[in-house]
């Protein structure tokens, strides 16, 4: 690929929302800028290019974006003179040239299938006299890994096996600004995983909307399970994996997740509501009791597995019954950890389409009551592993703490620790350490190193 010499020495500055396909996302939009030449800085104030990365699953993304634009316009030009500033993602996707009723101030606009074109925007907008929008949203055959990437860590690798949704929950924006369910080639997905396990890397993500559907698309009947199998024997040492939808998970995904001893025990699995009723509206395709079922398996198949879910409040025409049902839930599916959420009406969705007269203050106290619960139950599942040895891969400072550092267990729990003066923290990053857990508290663990790095 021939990238644009107008780039070359200009800095550049890459700020993400979302989720994690947002994070691969902008490796690839680094990895991009650097194959043009041009330079990263840690600021957006210091940045020729500032791109923002999108997300528009909650209303709350938006105004985020908006506030984070008009900061970056507002700030000192860069020594160049200029500022060029970039919108990729999914409000990218969504909005298109209409962004600039919102931010007229934005001189680019990329969607999701739109990033290997973003060098020749970027220098086409450099170039304008004018005050010229340079916007592309068309959709591509491609899949962004073709693309150079700027890894964020080199022990962790970010590996999309799919992109686009089919489900079409009712209040969900993605499958519109995703697209349809798209799985990359089987072999090409090991493969590299096989070159990453040789450039160092010890822990991939495999990355979908929902990975439990991978290969559906290409080969007739989802592979997913295989997919993980063949992961497991390149020799990586840690696997996860999201999305995972609860009515395409399978038993043999399940059985391939027991047996392979590089799948890490824990799994998020979003259930979103415990009510049957609330779950027919949201499109979800399964029952409270289809749910529950599932959670048994997967727990008979990986005792200690840790399982973590999404929760949504509020939706329209929730009913006291229906929440009762999901605290119900929450409770018998002992769940380690949850992300819990008041419903965000997205325009465009079905869901959007629902009146609903709930006051706000019930909703609110509804979310309340759950985040006490979730709160509650994540607390007493992290004692369990008080006194006992949890192996963390170390990240690197706290961001809070320099002298702090921070890693993940296998159950993906936050371990903070103090490495001591026998242990060299600049070394101990991408290492496995064993960690001794000596306190729980609702959204992290505190150890002591109890051994030799790995």
């Amino acid at each position: 690929m021939t990238y644009p010499s107008v780039l070359v020495g200009l800095t550049y500055f890459v700020r993400t929302f979302g989720c994690q396909m947002n994070l691969h996302d902008s490796e690839r939009v680094s990895g991009l800028l650097d194959a043009c030449g041009c330079l990263e800085v840690g600021s957006a104030d210091d940045a020729d290019i500032v791109v923002f990365m999108t997300c528009c699953v909650r209303e709350k993304a938006d105004t985020r974006l908006y506030g984070n634009v008009t900061g970056v316009f507002g700030a000192p030009m860069p020594p160049s003179g200029r500022r060029t500033i970039a919108i990729g993602g999914c409000i990218a996707q969504r909005d298109g040239e209409n962004l600039r009723e919102h931010l007229p101030n934005v001189d680019v606009v990329f969607g999701t299938g739109a990033i290997q074109n973003l060098p020749h925007l970027l220098a086409e907008s450099r170039g304008d006299v004018g005050d010229e929008l340079e916007v592309d949203v068309s959709e591509s055959s491609s899949f962004s890994t073709d693309l150079p990437s700027s890894r964020a860590t080199a022990f962790h690798a970010w590996v999309p096996i799919m992109y686009g949704c089919n489900n079409f929950c009712s209040y969900c924006i993605v499958p519109y600004v995703r697209g349809r369910e798209r799985s990359r080639d089987f072999d090409e997905v090991v493969q590299e995983v096989d070159h990453l396990v040789a450039d160092g890397v010890r822990e991939v993500c495999l990355l979908g909307q929902n990975v439990n559907s991978y290969g559906r698309d290409r080969y007739g009947d989802p592979r997913f399970a295989e997919l993980l199998r063949a992961v497991g024997a390149t020799g990586i040492e840690r696997i996860r994996f999201t999305s995972s939808h609860p009515k395409d998970l399978t038993d043999d995904t399940i059985a391939a997740m027991a047996e392979t001893p590089s799948v890490m025990p824990q799994l998020h699995l979003a259930v979103q509501s415990g009510s049957t009723r609330v779950l027919k509206a949201m499109n979800r395709h399964y029952t409270r009791e289809d749910y529950l079922a599932l959670a048994r398996r997967i727990r008979a198949a990986m005792p200690g597995i840790a399982l973590t879910t999404d929760l949504i409040v509020g939706f329209p025409g929730e009913t006291e019954t229906d929440f009762d049902d999901t605290m119900s839930l929450v409770s018998e599916a002992d769940f380690d950890a949850a992300f819990t959420f008041i419903y965000s009406r997205r325009d465009g969705t079905p869901a959007a389409r629902i009146e609903d007269d709930t006051p706000q203050e019930v909703i609110q106290d509804r979310f309340d009551r759950l985040a006490r619960l979730v709160e509650a139950q994540s607390l007493a599942s992290n004692r369990n592993d008080v006194g006992g040895v949890d192996q963390v891969l170390v990240e690197g400072p706290s961001k809070r703490n320099a002298d702090v550092l921070v890693g993940h267990s296998e159950k993906n729990q936050t371990v903070l620790f103090s490495p001591g003066k026998d242990l060299d923290s600049a070394a101990l990053v991408g290492s496995i350490l064993p960690m001794t857990i000596d306190e729980a508290h609702p959204w992290y663990l505190k150890g002591t190193p109890a051994g030799d790095p790995r």
